[in-house]
């Protein structure tokens, strides 16, 4: 039962006072709390997991509630004899000693059944001013800023502080019965079992990596690194495209799209353009080699081909942004964007080492991977999607015999190896193989000639780090003229031989 507005206790202003707006608030819930954990500290444990002194407006329940959170934590009680103590003896509350107020709290505190109802009420109105607060600070700012204050970096920080409230903005954490648990461990399986290949994670399209890995998880930071030439762009656009065009939602209760299966995919080209991507994509759909579509050099059934191709990858979630020399700042709020316009399941950068720290550019070019790859590690779990970041390797690589890269090979490969969930190198023998051709006729080149005939069309994908999984390589079918990545036949899966 709330006090009572006429007792000394209430804390609104004076009526002969003028009236202002004041920020949303509700004193009668902070003070019905209060009281039901002065009488019972089980209430406290009924708010706790969500509930912090900040949310409450009154800067003397903030003191309360969290000097009788500290006293309850230590298996100490907390009652209006215990609090006074930590509350100075001359502090005036509406008229009222401490002593006085902490007693008639308690004495006009309602049953504990209502305290999680009066946790949620006080949690919700600090939310609103939390909003209020961002508002004022976009039009404070936006009045006030200096000249080289650019716009872009206010709305990237508003739109941060939003996501934080958005995301934030719940009470359902804490200890849950295992009966849930089971549900929603048997809920994740039943989903898997639907999906494509049934994976927990997200499917990438080629069957012996999705085996290797189980999917693409959530929350994982991908770090998908090669030398020049090796494919790693090709095989990032192939996991895209599969990942998009297997994209099937449905619409909830609550209005929201939920992904049932494939995904909503974001895709940062730093490096080439929009126009570019859309060209391999077309020519690893369609057979047709990207030079032969940038000649011209197409027939009319090609063409034919590339018209249906196009009008089919319309209608597909695939989102890009070809700006190039963005800070990680920027794309954290321009993936966040995507997330709450379109929806969003994957996020693929390529490549990390162009994009650029918060600040200006710093001199400690290892420093700065560091903000990145820990600020691309925070926006995956953020955002709880797979996000695949594409690196390059150093020089070192090719100064060994066996050219396989390792985890030290990493450029700047201190933070990248370790903020990776993952780490995957692309690795193709016949690349190495063509620049060693020896002179025809000898025994040399018909030795090349059959290990070239071995490696030709194939590539590894070597799992060099898996937090939730093993190591090793996978094998893969590529076809460089179409820049197409499949899955590589073997002996259990070729049709049988008929003798």
């Amino acid at each position: 039962m709330p006090i009572n507005d006429s007792t000394a206790l209430k804390l609104a202003p004076d009526a002969g006072t003028p009236a202002y707006r004041t920020a949303p608030h509700n004193i009668e819930a902070e003070q019905s709390l209060l009281g039901a954990i002065l009488v019972n500290n089980d209430a406290f444990y009924r708010v706790s997991d969500f509930l912090e002194p900040k949310h409450f407006f009154e800067p003397i329940h903030q003191h309360l509630f969290e000097i009788a959170g500290s006293l309850i934590r230590m298996n100490k009680i907390a009652t209006p004899v215990t609090l006074k103590t930590f509350v100075p003896a001359d502090t005036d509350i509406g008229g009222l000693t401490v002593a006085q107020y902490l007693a008639r709290l308690a004495a006009e505190a309602t049953t504990i059944i209502n305290a999680q109802d009066y946790g949620q009420t006080i949690y919700d109105l600090a939310l609103r001013r939390d909003l209020i607060r961002i508002g004022e600070d976009m039009v404070n700012v936006a009045y006030d800023a200096p000249v080289d204050f650019a716009p872009r970096a206010q709305i990237e920080d508003a739109e941060r502080r939003l996501f934080e409230i958005a995301e934030t903005g719940r009470y359902d954490g804490g200890f849950q019965r295992f009966a849930n648990a089971l549900t929603t461990a048997v809920d994740m399986a039943a989903n898997a079992y639907q999906r494509d290949g049934g994976l927990s994670g997200l499917a990438c399209g080629l069957r012996a990596m999705d085996a290797k890995m189980g999917g693409l998880q959530p929350s994982d930071l991908i770090i998908l690194a090669g030398r020049p030439a090796m494919g790693k762009s090709s095989l990032a656009t192939n996991i895209a495209y599969n990942v998009a065009r297997a994209y099937r939602g449905e619409v909830q209760a609550d209005g929201h799209m939920k992904t049932v299966d494939g995904g909503v995919v974001g895709f940062f080209s730093l490096e080439m353009s929009a126009e570019q991507l859309a060209t391999r994509i077309i020519a690893e759909r369609t057979g047709i080699s990207s030079s032969s579509i940038r000649r011209g050099g197409i027939s009319e059934a090609d063409f034919d081909k590339i018209r249906d191709q196009a009008i089919e990858m319309q209608s597909i979630p695939f989102y890009i942004d070809e700006t190039g020399g963005i800070s990680i700042a920027q794309l954290a709020a321009r993936a966040r964007r995507l997330k709450r316009q379109k929806g969003l399941d994957l996020l693929i950068i390529d490549y990390l080492q162009l994009l650029t720290g918060s600040g200006k550019r710093s001199d400690n070019r290892v420093q700065e991977i560091t903000e990145i790859t820990t600020g691309l590690k925070a926006l995956a779990k953020e955002l709880n999607v797979p996000i695949i970041a594409l690196s390059q390797l150093s020089r070192q690589v090719e100064a060994r015999d066996d050219k396989r890269p390792q985890l030290a090979d990493l450029r700047e490969s201190g933070s990248i190896e370790q903020d990776a969930d993952v780490v995957l190198f692309v690795y193709r023998e016949e690349y190495y193989l063509q620049s060693k051709e020896p002179r025809p006729g000898t025994p040399e080149h018909e030795k090349w000639q059959t290990e070239m005939d071995l490696a030709h069309g194939k590539a590894e994908v070597i799992i060099g780090k898996q937090r939730h999984g093993p190591t090793g390589t996978v094998n893969l079918q590529f076809d460089a003229s179409v820049t197409r990545f499949s899955d590589l036949a073997d002996e259990q899966h070729l049709p049988e031989r008929t003798y």
